[in-house]
């Protein structure tokens, strides 16, 4: 069965012998390489069959190398129960606990006088270990700090440093959208996003209007990046020539979502065009070297008058 768990939603599958899988959201708790934690059981109505999706192997496979995420089918864990009134009331108990156990790390780091910013705690579910989920600019020496948590909470401590996509991805909320920040809703990986992107999509370069949560581009101008570079593909590029029903004309400017090039003609009319109506008749580095083609002529034919005038001038005198 599919089950996303832990407190970066990590999904993976987990081996089960149960004859029926519920087909609604349904809470279970798995034992992991950490210790046991709750989790959900992901798919929908339809998504299941003896508690697997639909699809095979090598679909799931082809779709995690496809999207670029270190993935295998092969399970992660093993399924033991699903959730009851009591392990979800645990689970609540041990949230408000993994506050105060932030708090007393804090403490601590101050202390100890340690350049690093506690995001977020965690309390695994069967009470195996406690995750500190940190921020620092580099390394940091935090032996002394695990020593004096772990004489503390007398249990396993594990420190996992983050970045700032991941602290949104612990912490975020709504975005300006109106819904919860992608990376804590739906995203595994997160992927690098560009100001090439915002500029094709021809977003508002403004970067308050631009920026998620964790200060950076918003990690939604990659969903439609692989569409616009296609459409972008298929325009011609400015001060191309092309022809059309209304005469040749030189390409002044172009639209990747409507597919409109606009022409500007002799006359000075500008008009837009589809561009299934255009038909390239140079493009921009094909005029280019034949205007370098024009170039090298003419400084040869110069060259050629300047030679003939001087041996002109040597034969009067």
């Amino acid at each position: 069965m599919l089950v996303r768990y832990g407190r970066l939603n990590t999904l993976a599958f987990f081996e089960h012998n149960e004859s029926s899988v519920p087909k609604t959201a349904t809470r279970v708790v798995v034992k992991t390489e950490k210790g046991l934690e709750l989790g959900y059981l992901v798919g929908h109505l339809s998504c299941y069959k003896t508690g697997r999706f639909k699809l095979s192997d090598e679909q799931i496979k082809e779709y995690f190398d496809n999207s670029g995420i270190e993935s295998t089918v092969e399970q992660a864990g093993k399924f033991i129960r699903y959730a009851t009134a009591a392990d979800i009331s645990e689970e609540q108990h041990l949230r408000k606990i993994a506050e105060e156990d932030a708090e007393c790390c804090r403490r601590f780091i101050k202390e100890l006088d340690l350049p690093m910013k506690i995001v977020d705690a965690e309390h695994i579910f069967g009470g195996e270990r406690i995750v500190f989920y940190f921020m620092s600019d580099g390394r940091v020496d935090f032996r002394e700090l695990v020593k004096k948590l772990a004489q503390e909470y007398q249990t396993r401590i594990e420190m996992r440093q983050i970045g700032s996509r991941d602290e949104a991805k612990l912490l975020g909320d709504v975005e300006t959208c109106g819904q919860e920040c992608c990376c804590r809703r739906f995203l595994k990986l997160l992927k690098p996003v560009n100001m090439r992107m915002a500029k094709m999509q021809k977003a508002t370069l403004d970067p308050s209007k631009i920026s998620g949560y964790c200060g950076r581009l918003k990690c939604c101008l990659r969903y439609e990046d692989k569409t616009y570079t296609e459409l972008k593909k298929r325009l011609p590029k400015k001060n191309a020539l092309v022809k059309t029903k209304h005469g040749e004309g030189k390409v002044i400017d172009s639209q990747i979502l409507t597919q409109l090039v606009v022409v500007e003609y002799d006359n000075g009319e500008k008009i837009a065009t589809p561009v299934e109506e255009i038909e390239i008749i140079a493009s921009v580095s094909k005029q280019k070297e034949s205007d370098n083609v024009k170039g090298d002529a003419q400084e040869s034919q110069e060259g050629t008058t300047k030679a003939k005038e001087q041996d002109d001038k040597e034969e009067e005198k």
